[in-house]
């Protein structure tokens, strides 16, 4: 069985807490080497796009606070930043 890489676990759990119309899971890890978390081989630092339902009516600091809930254990891992976009649909 293949290993599975960071992102695919990301966009896994993302998929399945919000069942988002639109995802995108971006690695930028490559951008922070020399930086504070940054290993090699990469996996560090992620930046989310996601438009969800779930987010309607929430304010940005709540809607992060779902995805950081979301990725818990990615986070208190190998996980050093991760920059969000979260969207309700409609929202621009």
């Amino acid at each position: 069985m293949a290993l599975m890489v960071m992102k695919d676990t990301i966009s896994n759990k993302l998929q399945e807490a919000f069942t988002p119309e639109s995802l995108r899971v971006v690695d930028e890890s490559h951008l922070h080497e020399g930086h504070a978390g940054h290993q090699p081989g990469g996996e560090t630092h992620f930046r989310v796009y996601i438009v969800s339902a779930a987010f309607k009516g929430k304010s940005p600091v709540d809607r992060h606070r779902m995805i950081n809930s979301a990725l818990a254990a990615e986070l208190s891992g190998g996980v050093h930043a991760l920059a969000i976009q979260a969207q309700a649909p409609g929202e621009e």
